[in-house]
């Protein structure tokens, strides 16, 4: 299983999965500690003021816990919250209707926002600043432009690509809250609270086994869990052991490092194509069949945490940890021996 069939290519059924999981307060949620503390002193001090919270951006890879963030914060200030993503608001029209239906202290939650079409993010200026947007009625020598006055409410912005956004724009947060990837510790209570959820009998070596091959991310952990839960129920007498555990996953191509068949197909392809690189983007991508962006952005970021991968000015370079993982050792003249 792959991480971009986990975070782009949800089925429906998937997507209720996570809802049912998603915890709803920040005593429920595990992890990102110092971001929970941060936005719940927010909450608690927008309470006692009586006032709606200040702007809050939420970065990081997918599948980290934005959006459920969100909805926490929805929750904990007692709010409503209205939910879109960058790419839906294409004109200014589009957003305008969203924030004439706020009611006061309203949460917005705008999903992938550096996705936003650059005259859509002007329009955002005046209505997190000022709380007022202006509206142009009628055309030629009849124009004229109208303000109208918004209620108060929180914006909830959340980027897997923080670096796109501009800077007028990330001056308007209140304070640019980053999620990290997860321990292997973090991700077993994640494991083991879905599974109470879901009533699935799991051993704590069952959780630990599914948690080091789930990438740091709390999502892929649930998906594999769903899966191996189907597989102990088929074939391992409905219990989730480590054997089992590892057993399932061995079905997917998830190795023990959490590597899946097309990490390994990068990586070999980097050294056995390319003598190691460096190798651009654009010709790995060809090379293995897949688009540059997803590269990018789904493969590459967890290949460079494990240290299996760098990336130069001249292109992507695997390390010496990517040549004993495939069993084999550099040597002179970018080609390779088995060890």
């Amino acid at each position: 299983m792959t991480e971009r069939f986990v975070s782009e290519t949800l089925t429906r059924a998937d997507a209720e999965f996570e809802l049912t999981l998603r915890p709803g307060r920040f005593a429920d949620f595990i992890g990102q500690s110092k971001v929970r503390e941060r936005l719940e002193l927010s909450v608690a001090a927008a309470k006692g003021r009586g006032e709606a919270m200040d702007h809050v951006l939420l970065c990081g890879p997918p599948g980290l816990g934005k959006t459920t963030m969100a909805y926490i914060l929805g929750a904990a200030m007692g709010a409503n919250v209205k939910a879109t993503s960058g790419p839906i608001l294409a004109k200014p029209a589009d957003l305008a209707g969203m924030l004439t239906n706020l009611e006061k202290g309203d949460l917005l939650f705008i999903d992938e926002i550096h996705r936003i079409q650059k005259s859509v993010e002007e329009y955002l200026y005046s209505a997190m600043e000022d709380f007022a947007i202006d509206i142009v009625l009628d055309q030629g020598a009849h124009a004229r432009s109208v303000r109208l006055n918004l209620p108060r409410f929180t914006l909830v912005g959340a980027t897997t690509r923080s670096g796109l956004l501009s800077a007028p724009m990330r001056s308007r947060f209140g304070v640019a809250n980053r999620l990290d990837y997860y321990t292997a510790e973090e991700l077993r209570q994640v494991v083991l609270r879905s599974a109470r959820i879901l009533d699935v009998d799991i051993a704590d070596e069952g959780a630990e086994e599914i948690a080091a091959r789930s990438r740091g991310t709390p999502r892929i952990a649930n998906n594999l869990l769903r899966w191996v839960r189907d597989y102990a129920q088929v074939r391992a007498g409905n219990r989730i052991t480590r054997e089992v555990a590892d057993r399932a996953l061995a079905m997917l191509d998830v190795d023990r490092h959490g590597l899946d068949e097309m990490d390994k197909r990068i990586l070999s392809t980097i050294i056995g194509k390319f003598g190691g690189g460096p190798v651009g983007i654009a010709t790995i991508a060809v090379s293995v069949g897949e688009e540059p962006d997803t590269i990018e952005e789904v493969y590459e970021p967890y290949l460079m945490q494990q240290g299996l991968l760098a990336r130069t000015p001249q292109g992507r370079t695997a390390t010496a940890s990517a040549y004993r993982l495939l069993g084999l050792k550099p040597v002179a003249g970018g080609q390779q021996e088995l060890i």
